[in-house]
């Protein structure tokens, strides 16, 4: 169980972040295959404020992501398998082929299942901050931090 009494309404086109300072909601566009994960959000001119794309894969793992033919400046929130967040790499710069990696160096476990990416400085704008949970309808009641009621 998960130990938090908020009870996290979930949609399946919608996130929620239990944060210091309450809920935050994003609608999201889901990317849980290899084609859908490899176009992402490239050529996109705009992403409103409350909007994102949702990778979701089908077991943890360690990820990279880059922003080649990614026109906006993006924030990348990595989550575990329990969707709690481990890291945020704010503000991508359009267009940087530079690897994004999911984790730091030395972050014990850096695999990840999740992967939010919502407009550059949102993530702040919001208050995202690692360690705070998740809910998504996709992840199994018994494995999130924060199950979907």
């Amino acid at each position: 169980m998960s130990g938090i009494d908020v009870p996290a309404s979930c949609a399946l086109d919608q996130v929620s972040f239990l944060t210091g300072e309450g809920i935050v909601r994003f609608q999201v566009e889901i990317a849980d295959d290899a084609a859908e994960r490899a176009q992402g959000l490239m050529f996109r001119e705009n992403l409103p404020a409350d909007q994102g794309m949702l990778f979701v894969y089908d077991s943890p793992r360690a990820v990279s992501f880059w922003m080649r033919n990614t026109l906006i400046s993006l924030d990348l929130i990595f989550m575990d398998e329990r969707g709690v967040i481990r890291h945020i790499h704010p503000m991508a710069k359009p267009l940087d082929e530079t690897p994004i990696p999911g984790a730091l160096k030395d972050d014990p476990q850096p695999e990840r299942l999740l992967i939010l990416e919502v407009a550059g400085g949102e993530a702040a704008r919001q208050g995202l901050a690692i360690g705070q949970p998740m809910a998504y309808t996709g992840l199994p009641p018994e494995q999130a931090m924060w199950p979907c009621r």
